[in-house]
């Protein structure tokens, strides 16, 4: 399960870090082309989420990786849980319910997480 864990964590880091790097470096303008709804959010807003995602990469994998302070890779997955949640329901509110879909599998990934590294499978 340990291993499973590790597989989750470098999943949802390397889909979180994609997109954080996309919404931090990319202009708005052509990140509206893939993400649409980028263009109806203000620009400050996008890169706040775009760092968040960022900062939930590391705190995913660093910690947990040098066995210090190996309590905020859960704290991490809660974290990106929340987001989305409230993407999620960003989504809803915007009809774009083909978003969600992946919003509610990212969710289930970082809930595995959350469950396995608080519970049975902490370091």
């Amino acid at each position: 399960m340990n291993v499973l864990l590790w597989v989750l964590q470098g999943l949802l880091g390397a889909v979180f870090a994609m997109a954080g790097v996309m919404k931090t470096t990319q202009p708005i303008d052509r990140l509206a082309g893939t993400l649409p709804y980028t263009k109806d959010l203000a620009p400050g807003t996008v890169r706040l989420i775009g760092a968040v995602e960022l900062a939930a990469v590391l705190g995913l994998v660093l910690p947990a990786a040098t066995g210090v302070a190996v309590v905020l890779t859960p704290l991490a997955a809660v974290g990106l849980a929340v987001v989305m949640v409230l993407a999620g329901t960003f989504h809803v509110r915007r009809r774009e319910y083909s978003a969600i879909g992946m919003n509610a599998v990212l969710l289930a990934l970082a809930v595995v997480v959350v469950w396995g590294r608080f519970g049975p499978y902490s370091f």
